[in-house]
């Protein structure tokens, strides 16, 4: 057992690290931690390359897309703020159990129906994982070339090999050394990235002559709808509301809570979608280090430092809630591994796949295909918290729950297959995001079913005690 001592806001609790991160239980109120620590782990975890991205799409191009800088603002907030709410229910709720998403799910899919939505999971987060590790590759093949001419495969260099495994082995140990790694790399992390971000946004805009030429050249841009822009917002963060679970559980009140999801989605992920519209505006690339890159050896260095800062906070958070997901998963099916040992194996697996190319080749239909049909998994636990069964969560054991419970799996598979429906073949009216129409009625078609099988043994009430909730 070790502990830390606890000192004004930033105060640490004793956590037992014998417990392999309450990866099987829930997470007594000692072990809470403060509401610093949810500040800093979801400011780092919010800053992904995907916030600039989303911002220099909704600016488009000279060329044709984009909207005007209003338009784009109104809607970030919109989108941000679906996030911010789906992330405070889902927070709330783990928060209120202690629990992680498997044992959480355990609710509304049973013990072992969990493993489906688990082993969803544990792919995305692998491919996230697999991604960053790949993105870091490029950016130290970008700042420093080949120095040996080497090429290994189709058309990656040694260079980018070398340094996408060294920072996966860093990245993995990172994880392995669990949630108190993620509050003590995010916190000086977070504070820099930010402060950086927008020092970079304000010389851009200067660079291009103002902001009032920024707005006169927004207005120009059209083509790209409120809709759709909303959708992009979603999509790209739509995983990480779902994940947000497992940091959640540690929260002590939903002030906490609604710290944690206001760091990222009222402040990290707008300012990088403001900073990503300016700099696809003012330099035609919504990356501002890709701009710093080119300003000199200091801002080089300084902007590669910062990429993978930002790009470390995000890719613990992976690899630690992938541990969380095929841990309970492989539980479940009678067998145990300890989750340091599956981060170790997974992170392996990982930094492999992203020394390969995962992320040049394969990442951008890996993450459409499973965003869409993974989407729909947190509407069984939202339904079932909120509407169906909330005392349950609080006074049943979590491991005398049923096998099985079938409105959330059917619902569950309802929505998955409406999701790749809405999102390749039948688009949602008003472009309305594919993956967010198929919660809704994941979240419907569960309280439909709970209702129509609430005879059914498996769906009665639980009323044993959870000697962790004591």
């Amino acid at each position: 057992m070790s502990a830390t001592t606890e000192v004004g806001p930033h105060e640490r609790p004793a956590v037992d690290e014998t417990n392999e991160e309450y990866m099987l239980e829930r997470v007594p109120q000692k072990a809470r931690r403060s509401w610093w620590s949810q500040f800093v782990i979801w400011v780092g975890f919010g800053y992904v390359p995907t916030g600039l991205i989303v911002g220099g799409q909704l600016a488009g191009s000279a060329d044709g897309g984009g909207m005007p800088f209003g338009d784009a603002m109104l809607t970030v907030v919109i989108g941000q703020g679906v996030l911010l709410l789906l992330t405070f229910a889902l927070g709330f709720a783990a928060m209120k159990t202690g629990l992680n998403l498997s044992l959480i799910s355990r609710f509304s899919y049973g013990t072992r129906g969990m493993i489906l939505p688990m082993i969803i999971m544990g792919l995305l987060t692998l491919g996230w994982f697999a991604s960053i590790v790949g993105m870091v590759g490029d950016i130290f093949n970008a700042a420093f070339g080949s120095f040996t001419g080497i090429t290994i495969f189709n058309g990656l260099s040694l260079e980018f090999v070398i340094f996408s495994l060294i920072w996966g082995a860093i990245f993995t140990w990172s994880a392995w050394k669990g949630i108190v790694a993620l509050e003590r790399i995010s916190a000086p992390a977070a504070p820099f990235v930010l402060i950086v971000a927008i020092i970079a946004a304000i010389m851009m805009t200067s660079e291009f002559g103002g902001f009032g030429n920024v707005l006169a050249e927004g207005a120009t841009r059209s083509g790209t709808s409120i809709g759709t822009g909303v959708t992009l917002i979603i999509g790209a963060w739509i995983a990480g509301v779902i994940m947000g679970v497992d940091i959640f559980r540690f929260a002590k009140t939903a002030a906490h809570v609604f710290i944690g999801a206001g760091a990222c989605f009222i402040l990290t992920n707008p300012l990088l979608n403001i900073v990503g519209y300016t700099g696809s505006i003012a330099t035609g690339d919504a990356n501002f280090i890709s701009w710093m890159v080119t300003k000199g050896i200091v801002f080089a260095i300084l902007g590669v430092i910062l990429w993978v800062v930002a790009l470390w906070t995000t890719n613990m958070s992976e690899l630690y809630c992938n541990a969380l997901y095929i841990g309970p998963a492989i539980n479940a099916m009678g067998a145990k591994v300890s989750r340091t040992k599956i981060v170790i194996i997974v992170g392996a697996i990982g930094s492999v796949l992203g020394a390969f190319g995962f992320y040049s080749f394969f990442f951008a239909d890996f993450i459409t295909v499973l965003g869409a049909a993974f989407v729909p998994l947190a509407g069984p636990i939202l339904a079932d918290f909120f509407v169906v069964r909330r005392r349950e969560y609080t006074t049943a054991n979590v491991d005398e729950l049923p096998k099985v419970r079938w409105p959330g799996i059917v619902s569950f598979l309802v929505g998955a297959v409406l999701g790749i429906v809405f999102q390749y073949w039948v688009p949602l009216p008003g472009d309305f995001p594919a993956g967010l129409g198929a919660l809704i009625i994941t979240f419907a078609v569960h309280i439909l079913l709970s209702k129509l099988m609430a005879a059914r043994p498996e769906q009665q009430l639980i009323e044993s005690v959870d000697a962790g909730m004591r």
